[in-house]
């Protein structure tokens, strides 16, 4: 296997509209990241609401990430053969539909409408996954991490008042509650077409640089690079542990004797430790480099399992799903900042969606699971079954870490 990534020289590029783009795409990613809080704060008590069989109550927000993770590689694809302004324009549309189609679902007391609604949502959700991406790929090699966060620091804002926005335009279209919240994601789709249409604007390759690119390689031979591994572990068991706590906290919470208000609250600051480090872990992994940012990551998401394990009263559910989120970020961010290094320019479409399609399939399942195995096993498993995993992503990035060493001795050598 070969540790070597796309040399610095393919992809450094690095000019302002290229930190412009971010910028526009952080706004994107708070509009995107509002409509996605909606439905975590609403879809699970509306689907139970809308289900004549309550055994399907978590199926619309499953289907979330079901469908995210059925688009994504279509996606990557559509944008390499459109550009990514018209992809992301393509996705919002589709988001807002998705609210539209939620909102009748509602009105109309009609399950099967709502899950063809928030499953239109999961489309978006694929679509604006790419957001960070698109950030990294137009900067120098120097700045991709710089980007991604920039562009997921926009998320802080979703956290923040995604759950209290949900309330606030629940009654939008009284007498029927719930309706003007999934209007509001519309607004949001919409918004975020009009943002695309007016500010962004596709970051082409300098000439010397395209003229530079080699031919693709094949995928297989991409995605044995000790470099692709370690960003694949991170951003897919990252993304499948926090997806699998979190989906599982608040019926924990609620079993262990605190309110439903609590268990709002503990994912409400989850999501805050999610986003929030976005606006100095760029500057951690300029200063630390990104291996140890990511073992950092690594180990807070395993922190949370520690504290979970060992109380169940309410400062260490708010502090474990802290860690959890952190944890996230820096793996999230350091995985994307290796991915980012892992292709060409002309390998970009099939090797983000091969990427994304594993981190959302992985989610997918940690998402679906956790409920089951909460109610069979209790929330002392959910937690002590975190570990392994985590353990798959340390062992990656320490296997690139390796090769990236033995690599740069074998150079200085030759």
């Amino acid at each position: 296997m070969s540790s070597t990534a796309v040399p610095p020289t393919a992809i450094s590029a690095d000019d302002p509209s290229g930190r412009r783009a971010a910028r526009v795409l952080a706004v994107c990613q708070a509009l995107y990241t509002s409509s996605v809080s909606i439905d975590l704060t609403l879809t699970g008590l509306v689907g139970y609401t809308l289900a004549d069989d309550k055994a399907l109550a978590t199926l619309p927000f499953s289907l979330i990430t079901i469908a995210a993770a059925l688009t994504t590689i279509f996606a990557s694809f559509l944008m390499a053969r459109i550009g990514r302004r018209a992809g992301f324009v393509v996705g919002a549309a589709v988001g807002a539909a998705g609210g539209a189609i939620s909102v009748y679902a509602i009105i109309h007391h009609s399950f099967w409408a709502f899950c063809a609604g928030t499953a239109t949502v999961g489309v978006f959700q694929a679509f604006a996954q790419y957001y960070r991406l698109a950030a990294a790929d137009a900067v120098g090699v120097h700045a991709k991490s710089r980007a991604i966060s920039t562009v997921l620091a926009g998320g802080v804002v979703a956290a923040v008042l995604g759950p209290a926005l949900a309330a606030w335009s629940r009654d939008w279209l009284a007498p029927v509650a719930f309706a003007g919240s999934y209007a509001l994601v519309t607004v949001f789709g919409l918004a975020s077409i009009v943002l695309l249409a007016l500010l962004y604007r596709d970051v082409a390759l300098p000439a010397n640089v395209a003229a530079a690119v080699e031919p693709a390689r094949p995928l297989g031979r991409i995605v044995r690079q000790p470099i692709f591994i370690a960003a694949l572990a991170n951003n897919a068991l990252g993304y499948a542990v926090m997806m699998f706590v979190m989906t599982a906290t608040p019926i924990a919470a609620l079993a262990c004797g605190h309110t439903i208000g609590d268990g709002a609250q503990i994912i409400q600051w989850h999501l805050v430790g999610m986003f929030a480090p976005s606006f100095f872990s760029a500057r951690l992994i300029h200063r630390f480099g990104v291996l140890r940012v990511i073992g950092a990551g690594i180990a807070l998401s395993a922190m949370c399992g520690v504290l979970a394990l060992r109380s169940t009263d309410l400062p260490h559910f708010y502090v474990a799903l802290a860690c959890l989120g952190v944890g996230w970020n820096f793996m999230f961010v350091g995985g994307t900042t290796l991915l980012s290094q892992a292709y060409q320019p002309s390998e970009r479409a099939k090797t983000q969606a091969a990427s994304e399609f594993t981190t959302f399939a992985f989610s997918a399942l940690g998402s679906l699971f956790a409920g089951q195995l909460l109610v069979r096993f209790g929330w002392q498993t959910i937690n002590a079954a975190i570990f392994a995993p985590l353990a798959v992503a340390a062992m990656a990035t320490l296997i690139f870490a390796w090769s990236r060493s033995r690599g740069r001795v074998a150079a200085a050598s030759s």
